[in-house]
This record gives C-alpha cells, sequence and structure tokens, in this order.
C-alpha cells in the first residue's frame, strides 16, 4: 500500500473523477513518484517494468497540463507525442487516453502500420492534442506531408528498450531531430542499456530519475518448470498438458511465424480453441484475436516474441515456451506475461535435447535452476505425446520472426509492413525477369554418353565446322 493516494499527486477534480472510475483506489509506485514532476514540467526518466502502471504514470499529468493551457494543435499536428515499439501497444496506450481525458474532451489518434493510412490522414487533418504512434508509420506520413511536429509540446519514450531490441533505435532518433528544442521529455524504459542511456543523456534536460524495482519480482510469483520433450513430441504434449492443467487463459510462445500457424492448426485439432499473433497477419485479424482472447472464445494465444510485445491481458493463468528463446531475458519477459498485479501464474518450458545450451543460459540468468517437471499431470502429457504421431520438421530456411537471412540484427520493413515496390519490379521478380529483358542463351549440353561418329566433322564454338588435317 503507498503512503500517497491519487488526491495528494496534484490531479484535477476531473481526472480523480477518471480515475475512480477505471476502480484505481491508489496510485502505484511508479504514478506516485512520476506524476508530480511531470506536471511540475520537468523531464523525466522511468525505470520500470511492463505491468507496473506505467500509461497512467504519464497520460494523467498530459491530459491535466494540456487542459491547463488549452488551445487548438495545428492541422496536421499534436501538441503531445507518444511514440511506442508496437501497434498493440500503441492501441492500448491510445485506449487509456480516451479513458482518462473523457471529461476533458481531449482528442487523440493512433497511427501505425499494416493498416491503410487514409483514416490515419484525415484523423490528423484538424490536428490532434495527442498522437500515439509507432515509430515508422509516423516517419512515413511526416516524409508525404501529411504530418507536422513542430508543434509538439511534450514527448513520450515507452518501452525505449524494446524499440531497440526491434531495430526502431534509429528511426527514434530521426523522430527526436524533427521535434521542437524547447519540449518537455518522458523516457520509459525497463532496462537502460548503453544506446537508450546515451540517447537519454542527449534527448532530456536535467530529467528526473525515477526506479521503481518491483515488491516482489514476477518471476518469484510464477510456478516454473522445465520438462524434457523432443521435437517430434512436442505439440501432442502441449495439448495434453493444457487440457491437464485446465489452462483458462495461456499464451504459447513460438521463434517463427509459420511454427505458430502450425501450432494453431494442432491444437485445433485437439479440441482447443488457439489464434496465432505474428507479423503477417493483418492489424484487422490481430485486433480480432485479442478481442477473442480477452473475452475468453480463444482459450490460447500462440505469439511470437515481436508480436507478443506490448500485449498485455490481466488473468493470463499459465505460459508455454514451445520453444526456447535464443536470448536469456526474453525467457523473463514472456514468463512476465502471467502472474499480473501479485497474482499467482505458471510457467511450463519444453525442452529438447538441442535446446540444452539455451536451457542453461536461461538459469544462469535466473541465477537457479528451473524445477524438472514431475507429476502425473506431466506423465500424462508424456503418454499422449507417446502414442501421437511425429511432427513434420520444420521448413527449410525458417528462422525467427524480425532475423534477416544472412544479417545477424539486421532490421526488416517497419512494424512488419512489406516494402513497396514498383509493379514491373514485382512481376519481373514472379517472371524470374524484368519487362523487356531476355535471358541470356544458354549453351545446349549435350547428351551425356553420345559420341560424334567417327568421320564425322568437328563442331566449333560458332557452329562452325572444322576441316579434317587433310584437306
Amino acid at each position: 500500500m503507498n503512503d500517497s493516494n491519487f488526491t495528494s499527486l496534484g490531479l484535477s477534480e476531473t481526472l480523480l473523477s477518471a480515475v475512480s472510475a477505471q476502480g484505481y483506489e491508489d496510485p502505484t509506485p511508479i504514478q506516485a513518484a512520476a506524476i508530480p514532476p511531470v506536471l511540475a514540467g520537468r523531464d523525466l526518466l522511468g525505470c520500470a517494468q511492463t505491468g507496473t502502471g506505467k500509461t497512467a504514470a504519464f497520460a494523467l499529468p498530459i491530459i491535466q497540463l494540456l487542459a491547463a493551457s488549452p488551445r487548438r494543435a495545428a492541422p496536421r499536428g499534436c501538441r503531445a507525442l507518444v511514440v511506442a515499439p508496437t501497434r498493440e501497444l500503441a492501441a492500448q496506450i491510445d485506449e487509456s487516453f480516451g479513458a482518462y481525458g473523457r471529461g476533458s474532451r481531449t482528442s487523440h489518434a493512433c497511427i501505425f502500420g499494416g493498416v491503410g493510412k487514409r483514416p490515419q490522414v484525415q484523423a490528423l487533418g484538424r490536428g490532434v492534442d495527442v498522437l500515439i504512434a509507432t515509430p515508422g508509420r509516423l516517419l512515413d506520413l511526416h516524409s508525404e506531408g501529411q504530418l507536422k511536429l513542430d508543434g509538439v509540446e511534450i514527448v513520450v519514450l515507452d518501452e525505449a528498450d524494446r524499440m531497440l531490441d526491434m531495430g526502431f533505435i534509429h528511426d527514434v532518433r530521426k523522430i527526436m531531430a524533427l521535434l521542437p528544442a524547447k519540449r518537455q521529455t518522458l523516457l520509459f524504459s525497463a532496462t537502460m542499456p548503453q544506446d537508450i542511456a546515451s540517447l537519454a543523456g542527449k534527448a532530456l534536460r536535467d530529467p528526473v530519475r525515477v526506479s521503481i524495482a518491483p515488491e516482489k519480482p514476477a518471476v518469484e510469483l510464477i510456478d516454473q518448470a522445465v520438462a524434457f520433450v523432443e521435437k517430434g513430441d512436442k505439440r501432442a504434449y502441449l495439448a495434453s498438458l493444457i487440457e491437464a492443467q485446465e489452462a483458462t487463459r495461456a499464451i504459447v510462445f513460438t521463434r517463427t511465424k509459420h511454427g505458430a500457424d502450425r501450432l494453431v492448426k494442432g491444437l485445433e485439432a485437439s479440441g482447443i480453441s488457439a489464434a496465432a499473433i505474428h507479423a503477417n497477419k493483418s492489424q484487422n485479424n490481430r485486433t480480432r484475436t485479442m478481442e477473442g482472447f480477452r473475452s475468453g472464445d480463444i482459450r490460447v494465444l500462440v505469439a511470437t516474441d515481436l508480436a507478443a510485445r506490448g500485449i498485455d491481458v490481466d488473468g493470463v493463468t499459465h505460459v508455454y515456451n514451445y520453444e526456447l528463446p535464443d536470448v536469456p531475458e526474453t525467457y523473463v519477459h514472456r514468463i512476465g506475461r502471467t502472474a499480473r498485479a501479485g497474482a499467482r501464474g505458471s510457467a511450463v518450458a519444453l525442452c529438447d535435447s538441442e535446446e540444452k545450451p539455451l536451457l542453461k543460459a536461461i538459469e544462469k540468468l535466473l541465477r537457479k535452476p528451473i524445477p524438472i517437471a514431475a507429476g502425473p499431470v506431466y506423465a500424462s502429457a508424456s503418454e499422449a505425446a507417446a502414442r501421437a504421431p511425429k511432427l513434420e520438421p520444420r521448413a527449410a530456411g525458417e528462422r525467427p520472426e524480425g532475423r534477416e537471412r544472412g544479417a545477424p540484427g539486421r532490421r526488416g520493413p517497419r512494424e512488419g509492413e512489406r516494402a513497396a515496390r514498383p509493379q514491373a519490379e514485382q512481376r519481373g521478380a514472379r517472371r524470374g525477369e524484368g519487362r523487356g529483358e531476355r535471358r541470356p542463351a544458354q549453351p545446349k549440353a549435350a547428351a551425356p554418353g553420345r559420341r560424334r561418329p567417327a568421320g564425322a566433322p568437328e563442331r566449333r564454338p560458332g557452329g562452325q565446322r572444322g576441316r579434317s588435317l587433310a584437306s
């Protein structure tokens, strides 16, 4: 329990009513520490994990600051800008601004890739008080003249370390260079790698530093286990385990998009309602999937790491690592989807013989071994896997989402959007040649085993017949 309440933070009556309507009673530590200095106009560097209430920590004071000096944003402009790494997180922040700002008439809009630009351009036409955006679409609209950033008074960089992980750090630097020098800057990050510390040093002026460690680490509230299961047995094992553990709302993590789709088909065949979410899915499909998962119509969400970032769903009872991640820290982020708000959760990792080095790296990070799964529930899952047909092997060339072939760490298209190419080039790519081009003549290979008849004239290059030495 915090010593302060929302009234003591200096929020207006309108916002206190909005907070009460959301069912909040006491501020979280990040809210109690961040709201007063932001209301005072200070820059802020906040270090706090996902799920600690960061959105309200910056949304509530921003709404109050904008309401205290009311003026209309310029056409195609905004007064406050929030940059988020993923579409899902951007949409959640947009919803929060709508809920908190209902009584203050704060206008807001959300733009991200993967959907048509026209509705977003129309929403920006008259200008908005708060714009929530992913980096790629923001820069696209700015370069097209559909968005102006010269009127931004407050900018928020949310989950900055994830933007670094996803390859957006260069885009973020471009965005910061487009903003007015006189502005209030808020940066939030769960970790503080060197690149983020450097960005903060250049973007923030004499910031208030707030670092919030959870009262009890989420990992300690999660019942972890590792089951040693070979690749071919994993799907049947997982389906049996989900049923045996009576998982009502579960997230399963895979490394690849195709692997997620294959797993969904397998779970559905076992009678378990499931859906995949990854960068190949359209935004409408991803929105419907998340709505179904939140409502309980979808029992299991199968996700890749990039698509799952920014997803904050209450009541996730189980997290399953169908494949172990290459980066140990990713394991902690994955299992952190359960055990929210002090509740307990369960996390099971399925580890095959090739993944044992990855398991060792995770246990080294955790500084303790993960308990080996034991008991009748796991025994029945093993029996089910032994009876089931084996899985097909992974498709050749299949790579984890976000990883480019032959270029570790290289960034792909923004927010999963396909890079635009001229139609003629696309047609040429499908044919294997460009329009109007001729394929070079290929020399005709001689049929194997055929010999030139004795006395037959020898053919020279260019089709000329050679003369015999006797002639």
